[in-house]
């Protein structure tokens, strides 16, 4: 953080949903009423992960979290770590430490926990920031289509194939920023160059299968069909995200690319041949074309 002034948002952020959004809206709405800054607050990782030896997998990388945010307003964002001494902080001392680096009010969700054992909630904040005179907003739970609108519900719509209803909920496509690596260069040779991106540890893998994506490579938006998965025709190991960038030509490796995933087209499957996988792979393409035309 810095000494300027700012009205913070408390949240993990964990794909920056709805939800969020609606929240960090109101952060820029007060901000602008009182002449602060906007100001995030997030952890590095999950922090159940201090406790537990599998936390929940998560929607989005910290690059793309971070992306986010300042896309949709936060002008300062403040990356806590997940360690024991940050996480046994009482809640009154961490509140207060962020009153000392700048801070000039607080945004949060009303189920919002912090400080030791979570023992900070929505009510705390709303009086600790009374009692010193402080704007608070506690913004409410968002639904959509009855549902309340939550990283666990939209995790497993990912997880399920369900694309286009996490898209829905999320409030923006799907996305994951990876670095290109090298591949075994087997869709050069069938005239279908794919680039090749590892999955990050501890990311929600969505439902193998192929998918139409906008692929966003230094500055400028192309189609792409990307498949999720192990890659059976090939005998592929491991997981792999592997897209065809539609209508580029050029060298990727050590690129950093961001994919936004729209809709899933079909779950991933072992073909009879080659030529049945590219003819199939060409059929994606015209599906993903039409999808952004």
């Amino acid at each position: 953080m810095t000494n300027t002034k700012q009205i913070i948002a408390l949240g993990f952020f964990d794909g920056v949903h709805l939800g969020h959004q609606a929240l960090l809206r109101e952060c820029c709405r007060l901000a602008d009423a009182l002449g602060c800054g906007t100001g995030a607050i997030t952890f590095e990782k999950h922090p159940q992960s201090l406790f537990q030896s599998t936390p929940p997998m998560l929607i989005s990388t910290i690059q793309d979290r971070k992306q986010l945010l300042k896309a949709y307003g936060m002008a300062h964002i403040t990356v806590l770590p997940v360690t024991e001494d940050v996480m046994s902080t009482p809640w009154e001392r961490f509140l207060e430490r962020l009153l000392e680096l700048g801070g000039a009010g607080f945004v949060c969700g009303g189920d919002f926990r912090f400080g030791h054992r979570g023992e900070g909630n929505a009510a705390l904040l709303a009086e600790f920031c009374r009692e010193r005179g402080l704007p608070c907003v506690i913004v409410p739970e968002q639904t959509v289509d009855g549902i309340r609108v939550s990283s666990t519900y939209i995790r497993r719509q990912l997880e399920t194939g369900d694309m286009a209803t996490a898209v829905k909920f999320l409030g923006h496509p799907h996305i994951l920023t990876g670095r290109v690596v090298h591949g075994k260069q087997l869709g050069r040779r069938l005239g279908i160059p794919t680039a090749n991106l590892r999955l990050p540890d501890g990311l929600a893998v969505p439902k193998f299968g192929v998918y139409a994506c906008r692929a966003l490579v230094d500055g400028a938006a192309y189609p792409a069909v990307t498949n999720i998965g192990t890659r059976p025709t090939v005998e592929g190991r491991g997981i792999t995200v592997e897209p065809w960038i539609l209508d580029y030509s050029g060298d990727l490796y050590d690129w950093e690319i961001t994919l936004e995933f729209h809709r899933f087209l079909r779950p991933e499957r072992k073909f009879d041949s080659l030529d049945t996988l590219k003819t199939q792979i060409h059929h994606d393409a015209e599906e993903t074309r039409k999808l952004f035309a």
